[in-house]
């Protein structure tokens, strides 16, 4: 990860405030993490959560929350990096306060996702990989998200959204844009989003 990454704009769009830029998470997040770890063996059986504890609090995984994660859990950086760099659901690199996964898998190719994708280039006017200019939405590509009979679908966040067309999906971002809701999971505090109104967990669990 380059400095040039951790140094652009963070999750909620705009400027760095003053002072936050090389911080580590905060007090409380360590006092989670060693809640979390006390229940493995082993320390470095924690380094999921505790990824993702540094990217709520940072907004992505900067160079700081790496060494944040890998001093907590006696793990070499490298360790950490190889975890992190596996798995979409971690940012290497800051994302929009929404950021789109779309599918790209098999199901969802076939039946559309191609479609979405282009929709949300037009509509955000960026590529996968950045953020708009407001900071709100970003995008990317990502293989599968393991509800193929839901195809073609993305997950905002933290929620699921399937059986979507180019339509379905541009309504979804107006309406984002008009109730600003949680849909994320909180590690720190083991808590889901109230989530999107009239938008359940999972169309398959409706």
């Amino acid at each position: 990860m380059s400095d040039s990454e951790t140094n652009q704009a963070p999750w909620w769009g705009g400027k760095v405030p003053s002072g936050s830029a090389g911080r580590k998470p905060s007090d409380a997040a360590t006092s989670k993490l060693k809640e979390i770890a006390a229940r493995y063996p082993h320390s470095n059986s924690a380094v999921m959560p505790a990824l993702y504890l540094a990217q709520e609090e940072l907004g992505s995984l900067t160079k700081e929350g790496l060494a944040w994660v890998a001093e907590q859990l006696s793990m070499s950086p490298v360790q950490v990096m190889e975890v992190a760099s596996f798995y979409t659901m971690y940012y290497k690199k800051p994302v929009g306060r929404y950021h789109v996964q779309v599918c790209r898998t098999l199901s969802c190719m076939v039946r559309g996702a191609p479609e979405l994708t282009a929709a949300l280039e037009t509509n955000f006017s960026c590529h996968a990989n950045e953020v708009t200019s407001d900071g709100m939405f970003s995008f990317e590509e990502v293989e599968c998200l393991g509800s193929c009979g839901t195809a073609p679908m993305c997950q905002i966040n933290d929620r699921f959204f399937e059986n979507l067309d180019a339509n379905k999906l541009l309504k979804l971002i107006e309406e984002i844009k008009s109730q600003l809701p949680n849909l994320s999971l909180s590690t720190k505090s083991d808590t889901v989003g109230d989530g999107l109104a009239h938008h359940g967990m999972s169309a398959i669990r409706e």
